[in-house]
């Protein structure tokens, strides 16, 4: 990841030793605690000590904390950070990621003022609630409803699949706000304090064993109307800027890291016996082959999202070529873990990491393939969006 490329100019590599220096001296020592609120304050303390340091929202604009810099500058620091193995973002995920990135393009100065340095001091906790019981791919089929009364959206509905609910302080919250209209019209994308009366929290577990997974129900939840972000009825235009970050960018630390995981496996395979067990599993053409063709898709994948940087460099803003790298990478890294349990052998059942690896990572995989619209939701997309494909029945 530290090699010379033409794409970076003299000033982006000297960035990119700065970002290597601190990440290095400053990253976590310690293990990410187990429990919910010890989640939190890690994930938070570790976002205020990336803005302590001056590097929160390298790409977000200054006058709301951030560095301001090119969107080139920003993949050379998730490049760094996969590099150092950094922590996660964990529950600093939404507002980062997403929730933060899409009120800079889409909400009102007032709302940006207060809610985007809370975001990157690591003073809040966001979450986002999109996906209901049977709306969760067909997002323009939600029913939670939002009325309009005495200045405020009463809210009544479900959420689920709702990351980290348990421990946020705000949601972007899409609701129906419209009850005569249907798919895509009649939405409205709000902030919503998680503190509010009227919200439960019902915690889902994952079949690994991890709880970040909720279930939130909202009954009669007042949120001021000043919380809207663009107008009421624009939601889905509003959210699909959300699903734009969320599809591209957001990952785009994922993506990356993923290469580095791939070459532990590679070094793994070169010194541990393969089926026979005699010889090195690098020796058997199966494994040979599956870990040459990994090695190849990911110089495909980080191609392609030095394309999609490079667009959002150019627009401002993602496009529908975020399912493109999304998809693959979602794919991508089942392919991975599929072949590092194979590798691991009856390993690969143990609870515990082996030089880095687990099953545990292949089952954590197959989420990729239904989180920010499955598959099958990305290759329409890509069909209709990119491809110019009629719309699918």
């Amino acid at each position: 990841m530290s090699k010379k490329n033409h794409l970076f100019s003299p000033e982006d590599e000297r960035f990119r030793q700065q970002v290597r220096d601190w990440l290095e001296a400053s990253k976590p020592r310690t293990p990410r605690p187990s429990d919910a609120q010890g989640q939190r304050e890690y994930d938070l303390g570790w976002q205020r000590t990336q803005y302590e340091g001056g590097w929160a929202g390298i790409a977000w604009p200054k006058e709301y904390g951030g560095l301001g810099l090119p969107l080139i500058r920003q993949l050379i620091w998730y490049e760094e950070y996969a590099r150092a193995e950094a922590p996660h973002v964990g529950a600093s995920m939404v507002g980062l990621n997403h929730g933060g990135p899409t009120l800079i393009v889409r909400a009102s100065d007032e709302q940006k003022a207060f809610h985007l340095p809370k975001i990157l001091k690591g003073e809040v906790v966001w979450s986002q609630g999109f996906s209901e019981p049977g709306s969760g791919s067909d997002l323009a089929s939600l029913r939670t409803k939002g009325r309009v009364e005495d200045g405020h959206l009463v809210v009544n509905g479900q959420k689920i699949w709702t990351s980290y609910a348990h421990i946020s302080d705000y949601q972007e919250l899409l609701v129906r706000t419209d009850p005569d209209s249907s798919r895509h019209r009649g939405l409205t994308w709000i902030i919503c304090d998680m503190k509010l009366p009227g919200i439960t929290i019902r915690p889902i577990r994952n079949m690994v064993g991890d709880h970040h997974f909720n279930e939130v129900f909202y009954d009669n939840v007042r949120i001021p109307l000043a919380n809207v972000v663009g107008q009421i009825g624009e939601g889905w235009s509003v959210a699909m800027s959300t699903l734009g970050f969320e599809r591209g960018t957001a990952h785009a630390r994922d993506q990356i890291e993923l290469s580095l995981e791939l070459e532990k496996l590679i070094a793994y395979a070169k010194v541990h016996p393969g089926p026979d067990g005699v010889r090195p599993a690098i020796k058997d053409d199966e494994f040979a082959g599956r870990l040459a063709m990994l090695r190849a898709e990911m110089s495909a994948l980080r191609s392609l999202v030095y394309t999609m940087v490079s667009r959002i460099e150019k627009t401002g803003s993602p496009g529908p070529e975020g399912s493109i790298v999304r998809l693959y990478f979602a794919e991508t890294k089942q392919r991975m873990t599929r072949l590092a349990a194979d590798l691991l052998g009856v390993a690969a059942i143990e609870r515990h990491r082996v030089e880095g690896l687990s099953a545990l990572d292949y089952l954590n995989s197959l989420r990729f393939t239904i989180s920010a619209g499955t598959a099958e939701i990305q290759r329409n997309i890509i069909g209709e969006r990119i491809l110019g494909l009629p719309r699918g029945k």
